[in-house]
């Protein structure tokens, strides 16, 4: 289960310097599995949401907001923190988190979604069961598929952090290397770190991630809150721009599988202050069905500063047809 990210992967410091030569060694394991690796065509066009740091980009909202603007795709998932091995096609009534993961599920009330520890061998069954183009939820760093379309999620708050690689720091790789294999950079929200003036060439696409427009009932109302995401404290802030107090605020690991006893015991906390239990969309899905309807879920969605250029970088999988 992936724990919440040290401080000093922020910005750095004595420990992050310390640990440095762990992340070179990180950083040259990662371009050895790309340099040995072989790729499949997949028969239709890949595109690919990824990010260079671990969790809480926004690359699943990213995805979704693709998925809803590609007619014929399907989504395709490596599954994090479920036990399925696939692949496997998604069904939110059957299928729960502890065994397809906790993305997928909300990937799959847009578009078919396969979960497959063998990325290409979930692409196969996509194009087998009519995909025109598919959609990779993360991925960026694995190399069993060609990707036609790799678009790089950067948070524009956080930025790639200490820039150093793991353990030193968030980097999945180092950032030099990634962009060299992107298509395009998403910057969601405020650019805060010039990461638009780091890419070069590449096109930047903007765009924020929005409460939808019920969350102004939230405006003057107390809540307790919960998230188990890459950053909590963000969903926590978020609210509080709404215009709600936030109470109480439980912070838990990312993808964390919630047992009853914890629900209850924020839902008492909750009925005790006579205020809501609310959570994110990505978080419910973890949450034992059976006390779901008993919390609130902030729902969002990605907004783009340029339409159109969304769309070309989107090209290639608009045709539906990638020649081999």
């Amino acid at each position: 289960m992936r724990r919440q990210a040290p401080e000093f992967w922020a910005d750095g410091g004595p420990l992050s310097l310390l640990l440095a030569p762990l992340g070179w060694g990180w950083a040259a394991g990662s371009a050895l599995r790309g340099v040995f690796a072989t790729s499949h065509k997949a028969a239709v066009p890949v595109i690919c949401v990824g990010n260079l740091v671990i969790g809480g980009t926004g690359k699943t909202p990213v995805a979704c907001s693709i998925g809803h603007r590609l007619p014929g795709a399907h989504f395709l998932s490596r599954g994090y923190g479920g036990w399925e091995k696939g692949p496997l096609l998604v069904n939110p009534q059957r299928h729960g988190a502890q065994r397809v993961g906790d993305e997928p599920l909300l990937l799959a009330e847009i578009a078919p979604c396969w979960v497959a520890k063998d990325r290409a061998a979930g692409a196969r069954m996509a194009v087998a069961h009519g995909a025109t183009c598919i959609v990779l939820d993360d991925g960026f760093q694995n190399p069993s598929l060609v990707k036609d379309v790799s678009l790089l999620v950067v948070d524009g708050h956080v930025g790639f952090g200490s820039e150093r690689c793991i353990p030193a720091g968030p980097l999945r790789e180092p950032v030099r290397r990634g962009l060299k294999r992107a298509t395009a950079v998403v910057i969601l929200g405020e650019d805060k770190h010039n990461i638009a003036g780091r890419v070069g060439k590449l096109p930047v696409l903007k765009a924020t991630v929005e409460p939808e427009a019920e969350a102004s009932a939230l405006a003057g109302q107390q809540v307790v809150a919960f998230a188990g995401i890459g950053r909590p404290a963000k969903f926590f802030g978020t609210l509080e721009r709404l215009g709600a107090k936030v109470v109480e605020a439980y912070s838990f690991p990312d993808h964390h599988p919630y047992h009853p006893a914890e629900i209850g015991e924020m839902l008492a906390v909750a009925e005790k202050r006579g205020v809501a239990l609310i959570t994110t969309t990505k978080d419910i899905v973890r949450v034992p069905a059976h006390l779901r309807e008993h919390i609130a879920v902030l729902q969002t969605t990605v907004t783009w500063e340029d339409e159109a250029a969304l769309m070309r970088v989107l090209a290639p999988a608009r045709r539906g047809v990638v020649t081999t």
